[in-house]
């Protein structure tokens, strides 16, 4: 019989795993946001300061002492991370570098067409230039290179130097050493990765096993399409064979409810996800604001089945067609998503500018979850250096 879990349990469990549950008092020393780091597997990168960074909020909703100059810290200083590729550009852990060999492999592969079509030949002759004036003369940004004369580019549209970094790096033969503001600062990753990761090689079959146990780890419970999202490094088809080949030796099988009114789901699951289930911790009480490109919310689907709630992000959306607003956060309030908020930092007028909040249609506003709320967007507002919350007319319309 497959072990039951309650709708309440998995969301437990994906909170919990995905770092939810830690005191989010506690002050972080650097080891301790690289364990955090770790846990989460990745935190994605985004370049809209709404409010703060996306990276910046992931990391801020975890641990409310976290401020931005603690990540470039690990990232330049100590260089503990790199930035790379999952689903999309994230800081990942230094020590899964060696695994990321097969995705820069598989990715080369995938990419020399698509550069051949797009820049041409010479693209090629474009990427050994640069790696060699790189080992002559250092690190280098896409504005050091030189624009075609005459040229005018689109807002999204990269000129050939700027082109070739961004092919080498995702086929790993340079990193991301800083960031100046949100401007890349390549250099030759040899420069940038410690020796025993830039050698350290793993087989196809551990690459495999631990692309998908790891992600297993960090969500607790999940299809194999579930498994390959995670990370973005495995095709489904090799998730399956994986979990075929596992049968029942370090897997188990789990039935988990949805929100009311929907079926159960059953799913691939940790061996341990009973005990897991036997000593969750409680989750904060505490409203938090959620980037949206937390890992919690990343998945819309499962969201909305396991939390009830749906969010997309509507920057992309033409403004007269949004539902919500251009960048709107989630609300989480312990283990429940109760609502969301339109607020952006005004920096020029020292303040966090709140336009509108939106309670999901269950939850009403108590004078206790208005303390919660009043003091989390406090911790915004610090996190975004203003220093104070100002509420625009007509913000409380539901």
């Amino acid at each position: 019989m497959n072990i039951q879990i309650t709708n309440q349990q998995a969301r437990q469990i994906i909170l919990h795993l995905q770092g939810l549950t830690r005191e989010p008092n506690k002050k972080l020393s650097s080891d301790d946001l690289y364990d955090l780091i770790v846990q989460l597997g990745f935190v994605q990168v985004d370049s809209i300061q709404w409010v703060e960074r996306a990276q910046h909020m992931t990391l801020f909703a975890r641990n409310q002492t976290y401020r931005p100059k603690h990540l470039s810290l690990l990232i330049e200083k100590e260089k503990r991370l790199f930035e790379n590729w999952t689903h999309d550009a994230s800081v990942i852990p230094m020590e899964f570098f060696h695994l990321w060999r097969h995705k820069f492999e598989r990715d080369r592969e995938s990419l020399e067409g698509k550069y051949h079509k797009w820049q041409g030949p010479g693209y090629k002759d474009r990427c050994q230039d640069l790696l060699q004036r790189m080992e002559e003369s250092g690190s280098l940004r896409s504005r050091d290179l030189e624009k075609p004369k005459g040229v005018k580019l689109d807002m999204w549209q990269w000129h050939d130097g700027k082109a070739a970094l961004e092919f080498l790096w995702r086929t790993g033969d340079i990193c991301i050493a800083a960031r100046e503001g949100f401007q890349k600062v390549y250099d030759l990753s040899h420069r940038v990765v410690p020796e025993h990761q830039l050698n350290h090689q793993v087989s196809q079959d551990e690459f495999v096993d631990w692309a998908c146990r790891s992600a297993l780890d960090r969500l607790g419970f999940g299809t194999a399409k579930d498994i390959a999202k995670y990370w973005d490094l495995l095709s489904i088809r090799e998730v399956t064979d994986w979990i075929v080949h596992q049968g029942n030796n370090t897997l188990t099988t789990v039935e988990v409810a949805g929100v009311k009114g929907t079926p159960k789901k059953t799913f691939t699951a940790r061996a341990d996800i009973e005990s897991i289930v036997a000593n969750l911790p409680k989750i904060p009480k505490r409203v938090r604001t959620l980037s949206p490109f937390d890992p919690v919310i990343r998945d819309r689907n499962r969201l909305s089945w396991l939390f009830g709630f749906d969010y997309r992000i509507e920057i992309y959306v033409p403004e007269e067609k949004r539902i919500w607003g251009y960048y709107v956060f989630p609300l989480l309030e312990g283990d429940q998503l109760i609502g969301r908020i339109d607020m952006r930092a005004k920096r020029k007028e020292d303040c966090l500018e709140v336009k509108r909040l939106w309670l999901e249609p269950k939850c009403k506003m108590s004078d206790a979850r208005r303390a919660r709320l009043d003091s989390e967007l406090q911790r915004q507002a610090r996190l975004a250096g203003v220093s104070s919350v100002c509420w625009l007319e007509g913000a409380w319309a539901s």
